[in-house]
């Protein structure tokens, strides 16, 4: 049974699961559900249309499912589905997606820390375990996926795609596609190396960073263009998870893949 503060203004057609605990002041609307265990912190906003999961916290000030801030909403029935046990903290701005955009829905999957005051915006999808520190901001569209951390005020522009354990620097300017297991940051944001400590904690064994460094070596620093340094890598490398992740990514980019810290010295891909 739920546990609502009598302040709190909660829609009869909400469905809350066992154990979820409403504080005052909080309100949710029609057509929205909380799984099991989760608490909505006082003065919390969930908006119609959100899907939540079990494990979640939602802290003071954040709004889940507000309309897209797109102009080419048009009042249609979308979505926002968030994970298990995520953390939402004060502030943070989820918006529902649009029809336009083939998706809509906005998507936030399990483990993963949103901070204060960031802002995901329409049709976004931010996978597991991921962290994005507080005032980042993700333009319509992005995709971020697991493992991947946004540092503090970075801003990221919309159709962006940032892959698997990759970090990037507070303050960036992301207008490129971030690739896997990458650290990127400086101003333009580029290319800055291998995540490092972040493979570490994870558990990749050092013969396993080393190759991914060797291949990031070879994408970066050998003076090939894009294709040539793709060609060279799948030659030149077993098949792995790693190696294959890389390459995928890169042969998917839509929007290119950030250049080298010195590419343009040195002529180098971007």
């Amino acid at each position: 049974m739920a546990k609502i503060h009598p302040l709190a203004c909660v829609s009869p057609l909400a469905k809350l699961g066992e154990n979820v605990e409403v504080g005052p002041y909080a309100y949710i609307d029609e057509n929205v559900e909380i799984g099991d265990g989760c608490i909505i912190h006082p003065h919390a906003t969930i908006y119609p249309y959100v899907k939540m999961g079990t494990g979640c916290q939602v802290f003071p000030g954040a709004v889940i499912g507000a309309v897209p801030q797109d102009l080419k909403f048009d009042g249609e029935i979308t979505y926002v589905e968030i994970g298990n046990n995520v953390t939402i903290r004060e502030c943070a701005t989820i918006n529902r997606g649009t029809k336009a955009s083939g998706k809509g829905v906005t998507r936030v999957g399990d483990n993963t820390l949103i901070m204060s005051y960031v802002h995901i915006a329409h049709d976004c999808t931010v996978g597991n375990h991921c962290i994005l520190v507080s005032f980042v901001g993700i333009a319509g569209e992005t995709d971020v996926d697991d493992w991947a951390i946004l540092g503090g005020s970075t801003v990221v522009h919309q159709f962006s795609h940032i892959g698997k354990h990759a970090m990037i620097g507070g303050g960036s300017k992301v207008n490129k596609d971030i690739p896997p297991y990458s650290l990127c940051g400086r101003d333009p944001i580029c290319y800055a190396g291998v995540n490092i400590v972040g493979l570490r904690r994870r558990g990749f064994e050092p013969d396993v960073i080393r190759n991914i460094k060797d291949i990031y070596d070879t994408l970066y620093y050998q003076g090939y263009n894009i294709s040539d340094a793709c060609a060279k890598v799948e030659a030149g490398f077993p098949p792995s998870t790693e190696r294959d992740e890389i390459l995928r990514f890169i042969r998917e980019s839509k929007r290119g893949i950030v250049r080298g810290s010195d590419a343009h010295e040195k002529g180098q891909i971007e």
